[in-house]
């Protein structure tokens, strides 16, 4: 029986409240009145509080600017190189941290750990995090190692899709996922659409969870995977490079295309699980937005507190890509949520991604 043992989390050292964030978009960002007035609504309404960032710009003083050149301009503004260098000085720690977060609530040790699955879309080298994460915890140098990159806010569910198959084929496999995201090492300057919903919504932060096939630890069964791409939903979220940082596009559309496409999948999801609708007894939905939350309700007519740890996730921390179904899911595991736990994340492609998940009462 493959189990989720734990979830552990990290975040950043610099918490920013969403009003210091619009104030620095306020300063930077070349926009009229009216669109200045038109910022400041939808920051008010994007249902988040507060965001962790390993840059302390966003909440500081122009003159106390670390990163970002200390002027309205941002020049000359960060290269690529310089945000990759970040991301390798800030990215293994606050990995590390989420796993060790992860392990003190098992009785499993670094050195019992067999396989290490990295996940991460805002940075990449090689050697590249997986390594760095290794070294920093002594773990074994003959440790199974995978990288699963670029694949966005849905990569935890398809690293714990391999993370469950390795266990299927391994029986003593003890498999640790560790997803981390530095996404604000990629604000752009240019006030396009995409652009300042990307600096309104996403955050830094890790989550960890370990996966074994242990019936001395109680744990959430892993029970089975669905996904889908929607095709038409390709050029309406997507994620590229270029010499300033990585390019963020991220449509108006796609709430629309969740709203839509969503209920018949599920359908086709729960046909596979060989479950009913009214069988799923908690939702743990990927918070990607507000309107992303507002989507899924809409598509399955779920009731207003359906999706409250998505929502309360996303007040705190805002979006943080790859590990914020994980936040979701330790927030509603630590809240005693029991039975089947329908899990979902939206990523590039467009990609539903489905999870079915069975939390025994503890």
């Amino acid at each position: 029986m493959t189990k989720i043992l734990s979830i552990g989390t990290a975040l950043p050292s610099f918490r920013h409240s969403q009003e210091e964030i619009l104030h620095f978009m306020q300063q930077v960002f070349d926009l009229d009145l009216a669109s200045q007035r038109k910022l400041k609504y939808l920051y008010k309404n994007s249902g988040i509080s507060t965001r962790y960032s390993v840059i302390p710009d966003y909440g500081r003083p122009m003159s106390e600017w670390k990163f970002f050149p200390a002027g309205e301009s941002l020049e000359p503004f960060p290269s690529l190189e310089s945000r990759m260098n970040q991301y390798n000085r800030f990215a293994a720690a606050l990995s590390v941290d989420a796993i060790r977060n992860c392990l003190s609530h098992t009785r499993t040790k670094p050195e019992d750990l067999t396989h290490l699955i990295t996940v991460s879309c805002t940075g990449m080298s090689a050697p590249g995090l997986d390594l760095q994460v290794m070294d920093l915890m002594e773990l074994s140098r003959s440790i199974n190692r995978s990288s699963i990159n670029f694949m966005g806010c849905y990569a935890a569910l398809h690293g714990l899709k391999q993370a469950a198959a390795i266990c299927k084929s391994d029986p003593e496999a003890r498999v640790m996922v560790v997803c981390t995201e530095l996404c604000t090492l990629h604000f752009q300057k240019t006030p396009t659409i995409d652009n300042i919903t990307a600096s309104m919504l996403f955050a830094d932060g890790s989550a960890a969870v370990l996966v074994a096939n242990d019936e001395s630890e109680k744990g959430v069964e892993v029970k089975g995977f669905y996904s889908e791409v929607i095709p038409k939903g390709k050029k309406d979220m997507s994620w590229e490079l270029s010499s300033s940082g990585f390019l963020m596009t991220l449509s108006g559309y796609v709430p629309e295309l969740i709203e839509t496409d969503f209920g018949p999948l599920l359908e086709r999801a729960l046909m596979k699980y060989s479950l009913k609708y009214e069988d799923i007894d908690a939702w743990c939905i990927h918070p990607g937005g507000k309107r992303i939350l507002q989507a899924v309700e809409k598509s399955l007519n779920l009731e207003p507190t359906a999706l409250e740890a998505g929502y309360g996730v996303l007040d705190k921390y805002g979006n943080l890509s790859s590990p914020s179904v994980l936040f979701v899911l330790k927030s509603m595991l630590d809240r005693g949520a029991q039975g089947n736990i329908l899990t979902a994340a939206f990523g590039p492609g467009l990609t539903m991604e489905t999870c079915w998940l069975e939390a025994a009462s503890r």
